[in-house]
């Protein structure tokens, strides 16, 4: 095709979700709730771990790196959600499309990475425990993180490569709020199937290698739980568990949904995706504390350490 005599697009307009008129102040409230929570609740994680030195083990410090990734996460695409739905500036420049793609799946893919390394750790705790110092060292925790980060960006790196070298001359219109594959590759004036099949298989290929090697770590650490004689041994590991079991389910449900489905349909993707950029970050907080002593013990001298001097100043 001789693309010559065709108009590049310059800018897309975002169409949000189909069937939502009338919600515009409904969503907003509901964005800007679940943006700050996600924000403030994560923002606190972050700094309760740093400020506290019995929390400086592995598990805490991939933690913290969950909470940085859910502060990161939702600040890709909300503000522009929420720009659209209050001054229905609903156009987004390409750069600014490459640039959500580009960090959605970049982030997306440090998020699978991030908790495969963490149901790895949990695996090393409970079922080699006088040996996890050893094998959980600084440096090791290091590497791992580096290499969820550096593994994120190469991910979300291909993906957009793949998306953007295609010509886009119009139509420029984006059934979602934001930038994604699925949508952005359908207004394509060229061939897609490369980008169709590549894109697929990195995505459905990196989701399923990390849920098989969470699987894998967390059979394993079942077989190991039920070998523990004492019942209050038992429910310690489950609940030390449980909170990333959790997160792990909000975060594959939606991948599944989007993008590992035979059939599409483009309005139950756009809600899904939508929701997904802003509740399991705003949640992450609130299971990672609720069900963890260690936190909440910490988040309570972090909270006196502070309410002290304003107590003394009055």
């Amino acid at each position: 095709m001789n693309m010559r005599n065709y108009t590049f697009v310059t800018e897309f307009i975002l169409l949000g979700i189909s069937n939502s008129e009338g919600l515009e102040n409904m969503l907003f409230v509901l964005f800007l709730v679940f943006y700050v929570s996600a924000l403030l609740g994560n923002l606190l994680i972050f700094l309760t771990i740093l400020a506290s030195p019995n929390l400086h083990t592995p598990m805490y410090f991939f933690l913290g790196n969950l909470a940085v990734f859910d502060i990161f996460f939702p600040s890709v695409n909300s503000p522009k959600m929420m720009d659209c739905l209050t001054w229905q500036n609903c156009t987004i420049s390409y750069q600014g499309c490459v640039s959500q793609v580009f960090f959605y799946h970049t982030l997306g893919g440090t998020e699978c990475f991030l908790y495969t390394v963490m149901a790895y750790d949990r695996f090393v705790a409970i079922c080699h425990p006088m040996r996890y110092t050893v094998i959980m060292n600084h440096r090791v925790c290091t590497c791992l993180t580096v290499g969820t980060w550096l593994g994120g960006f190469v991910h979300g790196s291909i993906l957009t490569f793949l998306i953007f070298k295609l010509p886009y001359c119009g139509p420029n219109e984006v059934d979602s709020f934001f930038c994604d594959i699925p949508v952005v590759l359908s207004l394509a004036c060229a061939d897609t199937s490369l980008a169709q099949t590549v894109g697929f298989t990195n995505v459905g290929i990196l989701a399923l290698m990390c849920f098989l090697l969470i699987l894998i770590s967390y059979t394993r650490i079942v077989i190991s739980i039920l070998k523990i004689r004492s019942s209050e041994g038992r429910h310690r590991a489950f609940s030390t568990c449980s909170a990333h079991l959790t997160s792990i389910i909000l975060v594959y449900g939606p991948v599944i949904v989007v993008y590992l489905r035979p059939a599409s349909s483009p309005w139950l993707d756009s809600v899904v995706q939508v929701f997904n950029n802003v509740i399991p970050p705003s949640l992450n907080p609130l299971i990672y504390t609720l069900r963890n002593k260690d936190v909440k013990l910490a988040l309570k001298k972090v909270w006196n350490q502070v309410a002290q001097p304003l107590g003394d100043k009055e």
